[in-house]
């Protein structure tokens, strides 16, 4: 390893010892119990709910998949835009509901509300089943583009599998002693690093390669007009100017089922529900609705290193490299490079932090606890979780590893099976005519029938399987909850999420 490299190695163990510290300060301050553990006490302001939503979601596959799609496959990248702008809305009003039943009853997880509403263990056992399926390879995610980041930054000295290892060796120190503060506390840190680096980048890079981000668009229309055209349009015949793509993966129906998947199943994250739990109030959660599309803007940049990519003269081995592959190509400062190399890992952390946590939280809370009914002293609670979260990590490890494919893929297969919790959440926080027995029926469904058409054992016809879930989904949770057996629901339950009886639906 060359003394450059030494320096990028540096610089990423100065960040990495920075994000131990600032995740390990808050874990003094909790409570020493579960609800501490989980929610942080319900005390998490609006700045650290800001940078703690925005930068759980936007996650290694900014810094990497982003620039990568935008290389590959042009202003199709521009999805993540659409449901990013557009998928968090609805926690405007599922949020604050979520909030109220949550210090009702101390609740601290998604599953665990709906299975109070419906006092179903059997919903919570499902629910947590489901979140863990999505949420390893999600996590997975995180912990392989950690380590292509620290790998093309060393010139491959530093394996993948290694690089992975250490940075989420640290993740689970800080997690393990601080739960969601620590969590939220370095999200805020890791959040501000990730917007100041994108932009830097963003506009650096296609002035040195182009000249100009408006050069570098001229220059495309020209080498590359493809790129630019919107998804779902093929290249002009002799009778039209483009031509609509009706089948494959390139087809208009494939592009926007994967969008209408991304935004319905956008706010269904557990992870984004522990934090109406945890918020200080409902005015928190209102306000980081409201300011969330502002973290978009740090994506626009992302999107622009991928097009100053397109046509380098050394391309990347592959497209979700392009970033790293770009800068160590250059001829920068290993400080700068180092630089980038903690914004990546900002990104990467930022998300799987929070990952991990919840589905430590979830397997416990919502699997162990609510669903088999093993209630726990706070104390146990909170030891039992720590051990869990161990365990997942070493599972996403392995699979991050093992996998092979782009980082994309891996993101879009989490989102069909979280999709499905949609129509749940609705029917919890709003319908007072949802049973249990419709709730179970309509989840089942769904992901059943998402993971039939991912699997192959049905047919998609190029249609996201998340998308085609929903239809019996809904389906058979309006149709049984209607003419099945009524249950025995919480009565008071929706005049709570309501605000004291106003607004319950009927």
């Amino acid at each position: 390893m060359n003394s450059a490299e030494l320096s990028v190695l540096a610089v990423s163990g100065a960040y990495l010892a920075l994000c131990l510290v600032v995740g390990l300060l808050p874990g003094r301050r909790s409570s020493d119990s579960a609800e501490g553990y989980v929610a942080g006490d319900r005390a998490l302001g609006g700045v650290v709910m800001y940078f703690i939503t925005g930068a759980t979601i936007f996650s290694a596959f900014a810094f990497l998949g982003m620039p990568g799609w935008a290389y590959a496959r042009g202003v199709a990248a521009c999805y993540v835009l659409g449901y990013g702008a557009l998928g968090f809305l609805p926690f405007y009003f599922l949020g604050p509901r979520a909030a109220r039943v949550g210090r009702r009853y101390g609740l601290v997880t998604q599953a665990e509300m709906v299975a109070r509403r419906f006092r179903s263990p059997r919903i919570a056992l499902l629910m947590a089943a489901i979140t863990v399926y999505a949420l390893v390879p999600y996590l997975a995610l995180q912990m392989k583009g950690a380590g292509v980041v620290l790998s093309a930054t060393t010139g491959g000295h530093l394996s993948e599998a290694l690089g992975s290892a250490v940075v989420y060796l640290v993740v689970l120190i800080y997690v393990l002693r601080s739960g969601v503060l620590g969590v939220g506390w370095t999200n805020t840190l890791q959040g501000i690093l990730m917007m100041i680096l994108a932009w830097v980048f963003g506009l650096y890079l296609p002035r040195v390669l182009h000249g100009g981000v408006g050069a570098m668009f001229d220059e495309l229309a020209r080498s590359h007009p493809d790129l630019l055209r919107a998804p779902g349009l093929g290249p002009a015949d002799e009778s039209t100017p483009y031509r609509i793509v009706r089948s494959g993966a390139g087809s208009w129906a494939s592009y926007s089922s994967g969008l209408w998947v991304s935004i319905i199943g956008f706010c269904c994250w557990p992870q984004l529900f522990m934090r109406a739990f945890s918020a200080r109030d409902e005015r928190v959660i209102r306000r980081t609705v409201v300011l969330y599309p502002t973290f978009q803007i740090f994506l626009v940049p992302l999107i622009l290193i991928g097009f100053a990519g397109i046509g380098y003269d050394h391309p990347p081995l592959r497209s979700d490299q392009v970033l790293p592959h770009m800068l160590m190509q250059l001829d920068l400062a290993p400080v700068v490079v180092g630089l980038f190399c903690a914004g990546a890992l900002a990104a990467s952390m930022s998300s799987g932090d929070a990952i991990l946590h919840t589905a430590a939280s979830v397997l416990v809370r919502d699997g162990y606890v609510t669903g088999l009914e093993r209630p726990l002293a706070p104390k146990r609670e909170r030891s039992l979780i720590r051990l869990v979260i161990v365990a997942v990590a070493a599972g996403a490890y392995a699979l991050a590893v093992s996998y092979r494919g782009d980082l994309v893929s891996l993101l879009l297969l989490a989102y069909g099976p979280i999709a499905q919790f949609m129509p749940a959440l609705i029917a919890t926080l709003y319908w007072r005519r949802a049973t249990e027995a419709g709730v179970l029926a309509g989840l089942l469904a769904g992901t059943v029938t998402s993971l039939a058409i991912k699997t192959g054992l049905l047919p998609g016809h190029g249609i996201h399987e998340g998308l085609w879930g929903l239809a019996p989904n809904v389906l058979l949770l309006v149709a049984v909850s209607l003419f099945g057996p009524r249950g025995n629901p919480l009565p008071e339950f929706l005049e709570t999420a309501a605000g004291g009886g106003k607004g319950a639906a009927g």
